[in-house]
């Protein structure tokens, strides 16, 4: 945004005072989406263990690791109006302190029925978290900063396998305190960390920058008088809409298949690399296994901001989200068919997964280009809740893909499928760049009168 489109009277914002709210802001929501992100995958870790003292099969791990989304479905959209009312330090504090108290009662399951349970409810306590951060970033970021911004906040996903995949294996196979099963102690220690982490939110993370102490007041009114610009000219650009309308609209339905058909692939793939990686080498100790699963989320972490940087620098978003997604599914195409070599297994598998995490920069910069207000709120969750659906149904195919032929690398083909419907349906989104439309990225058949965005 050019300095004479500013409202007059306010400094512009300069890149001292973003990178200041960063340095706050950021470690923060990173550290504890990496918490959310091991209380939900860490069960991927336990599989073999779960199956041995739970008699849990393929089948049932599947649909146990994919009914966390159930809940999370259910809850998302009201999670993120109400975080709306409440505001966000008091209202992620909660989630976080919910989802830490129901990740510790995973240690008490005493078989399918109530592992089954305590996951649905898992989504329930965990619904509105990822989405609201998303919301609460635009709080702070103007446009120009968003996929960076967001791929920085993002590598806490690849750094939490990083973290929780030596870390897992560890405690499966060291800590088995007071004759009580390892795989039972590692939930109830990694779940008993998000309950310490709820007061880290409440107190350091503001409900907006007028909150912010730790700003001067010239440095609040810059980014409120630069976000209140970007939002004037979104709402001229594309009319406004009511928080209910983007459950129907075009393109927001649009980017929750392609967010749907890539949580299918990334959450097959969190829950069973363990097992991939197992069938890699009977040899493997369930150690091994987990430094081996976070090697391709180690190259992630530093991928991920430089893609994110690109997207941002050049202002094209679409290629940066479908040209992975298409490269990821073809890598996995050829680990399902050449899976022999343990050299190669390991590339193709670091290919897919650099592949399937790079593009989330770029992917939530895409809704924000025509959502304000309680449609962004309700847009970020709607699609974060119908995509999130995937989270289910991926794990679900995938283990059943498993009990059908004998081994998970058929499934891959699956997965595969899933990442190439997402690079498609990217390319056809008519939303346009930063190029195109120096302002807002919209549609450019698109007018004012257009309130429904479609």
């Amino acid at each position: 945004m050019s300095e004479g489109t500013r409202p007059t009277g306010h400094a512009p914002l300069s890149a001292k005072t973003i990178k200041k709210i960063k340095w706050r802001i950021l470690p923060v929501v990173m550290a504890l989406y990496v918490v959310a992100f091991i209380d939900r995958a860490n069960l991927g870790f336990a599989a073999s263990h779960l199956e041995e003292d739970l008699g849990i099969t393929g089948f049932q791990f599947g649909l146990a690791s994919g009914l966390f989304f159930i809940g999370y479905f259910i809850f998302e959209v009201p999670s993120n109006m109400l975080m709306r009312r409440f505001g966000a330090r008091r209202w992620i504090a909660r989630i976080v302190l919910s989802w830490g108290l129901v990740a510790v009662a995973t240690g008490l399951a005493q078989g399918f029925a109530s592992l089954a349970t305590i996951r649905v409810i898992l989504g329930i306590a965990e619904a509105g978290f990822f989405p609201g951060i998303i919301l609460y970033l635009t709080y702070w970021f103007p446009q120009r900063e968003r996929a960076r911004t967001v791929a920085m906040f993002m590598v806490a996903l690849p750094v939490a396998t990083v973290i929780a995949a030596p870390l897992s294996g560890l405690m499966l196979d060291h800590i088995d305190w007071f004759g009580v099963a390892s795989w039972r102690w590692m939930f109830i220690l990694q779940g008993g960390v998000a309950v310490l982490a709820a007061p880290v939110a409440f107190f350091y993370l503001p409900d907006g920058p007028r909150q912010a102490k730790w700003l001067t007041p010239a440095e609040q009114e810059s980014v409120i008088a630069e976000l209140e610009e970007e939002r004037r000219v979104k709402e001229t650009v594309n009319g406004t809409m009511p928080w209910h309308a983007v459950l129907t609209n075009r393109r927001v339905l649009a980017l929750a298949l392609v967010y749907f058909s890539k949580s299918a692939g990334i959450y097959a793939l969190a829950f069973f690399t363990p097992t991939i990686v197992k069938g890699l080498s009977s040899s493997f100790s369930d150690t091994q296994v987990g430094l081996v699963t976070a090697l391709p989320y180690i190259l992630s972490v530093v991928l991920m901001i430089l893609w994110g940087r690109h997207s941002d620098r050049t202002g094209e978003r679409r290629f940066h989200v479908a040209g992975p997604y298409l490269i990821g599914a073809i890598a996995l195409v050829a680990l399902g068919i050449w899976n022999e070599n343990l050299v190669l297994s390991v590339a193709l598998l670091c290919i897919v997964t650099v592949c399937m995490y790079i593009p989330y920069g770029p992917f939530w910069s895409l809704p924000s280009m025509f959502l304000t207000g309680a449609a962004a709120a309700s847009g970020m969750a709607w699609i974060n809740a119908v995509a999130n659906l995937g989270g289910f149904v991926g794990p679900f195919a995938l283990g059943g893909a498993i009990e059908l032929t004998g081994t998970v690398f058929a499934g891959l083909f699956i997965v595969a499928a899933l990442l190439f419907t997402s690079s498609m349906v990217t390319m056809r989104l008519k939303i346009v760049t930063e190029k195109e439309a120096p302002v807002d990225l919209v549609h450019a058949s698109d007018t004012p009168s257009d309130t429904n965005g479609r």
